[in-house]
């Protein structure tokens, strides 16, 4: 039998260097298409076992996505404050090549397009108390942040482009916790840990009031390996929510702190409630459940604890080195090209 080929855009990133181990445990051959802003320390493990393609998303051609089944598109900037930094690039990424990619790979005979959208597009923020509800994949969304607002474009150029052979899915996630090789540490969970075991405590801004929908990256990993494996027909123009469950940041502070205490790591809350441009917002996850039998399994604590021994097996205690923040790492490549001269910036395309 034939191997599925998949392309992953991204792959050698935070959520794609787990998400390369489960298709790879389920038998797919993959294509990993990465600029490695980061390095290839997400890979390196399973280098042997995947073909990297070091590129640029906007650089891609037709003959790139040849022999291709599916394409799994995690590429781009991935946060607020890189995004913002530098808002041409991300719509350049996030939005224009994210349209692009689909285009070419339909017409290199591509069957499957799957995006990873997020869930940051529902943010109602914190002061309209009868915005504060559950929203589903029909709500109305109105982001006004550079990240979110990319991602939505490209929601919407991609869902037009979906017909009988070329089945379009848009993932939108809730903010992801867990281990990675590629770890970031400016997540809400993970921050969480990285401070606890720095220096003792966490502190939750505006008091932790806000609501956020929060997902184990193993999760993730899972329900897109649903998407890859459903019937075309069960999803094509399809958006989903993928989420563990919605928290208000205050108990995600509490829970971390116990499934620290568990494991023999006292940790303090503190609460600090100046203003800091924060997000809220909830979702719900009935659709994917209904339609693709998806449901999330990894607890905040199980995840937790598995970070903290993954961290100290693989020494990454190096807490403030800027490689696990994705805009201090950029702000870093950034300078460095401006100390040695490159003629070219670190946000164009190669």
């Amino acid at each position: 039998m034939t191997m599925a080929r998949v392309m992953i855009v991204g792959g050698a990133g935070y959520v794609g260097s787990i998400l390369c181990r489960e298709l790879l445990e389920r038998g797919y051959a993959l294509v990993v298409v990465d600029r490695l802003y980061f390095g290839d320390i997400g890979l390196r493990e399973i280098h042997d076992r995947v073909t990297l393609k070091m590129k640029d998303m906007r650089t891609l051609s037709e003959s790139d996505f040849e022999g291709i089944d599916s394409v799994l598109n995690l590429g781009g900037l991935s946060n607020d404050p890189t995004a913002e930094h530098n808002p041409k690039a991300n719509q350049e990424m996030n939005t224009v090549a994210s349209i692009t990619l689909a285009k070419l790979a339909k017409k290199a005979g591509v069957a499957r397009y799957i995006f990873a959208s997020s869930a940051s597009i529902y943010d109602r923020g914190v002061f309209v108390e009868e915005d504060d509800v559950v929203l589903n994949e029909q709500s109305e969304v109105y982001p006004k942040a550079a990240y979110s607002t990319s991602k939505l474009e490209a929601e919407k150029g991609l869902l037009q482009l979906k017909d009988r052979n070329f089945c379009v899915v848009i993932v939108r996630k809730g903010t992801i916790y867990g281990f990675s090789p590629r770890m970031r540490y400016d997540l809400v969970v993970n921050t969480f840990v990285k401070n606890a075991l720095l220096n003792g405590k966490v502190t939750a801004f505006y008091g932790g009031e806000m609501w956020r929908p929060l997902v184990d990256i193993h999760d993730v990993a899972r329900a897109y390996h649903a998407c890859l494996q459903a019937p075309s027909e069960k999803l094509n123009g399809e958006l989903f929510n993928v989420s563990y469950k919605n928290f208000r940041i205050s108990e995600v502070a509490l829970r971390v702190s116990r499934a620290l205490l568990d494991i023999g790591i006292p940790c303090e809350i503190e609460a600090d409630y100046r203003y800091h441009g924060v997000r809220s917002y909830r979702v719900s996850t009935k659709k994917i459940k209904a339609i693709l039998g998806w449901e999330a399994v990894v607890s905040i604590e199980e995840s937790v604890k598995n970070m903290v021994e993954q961290i100290r097996t693989r020494g990454m205690t190096d807490f403030d080195n800027p490689r696990y923040y994705n805009i201090a790492w950029m702000k870093i490549l950034e300078e460095t090209q401006g100390i040695t001269g490159a003629p070219r910036s670190i946000w164009e395309p190669i």
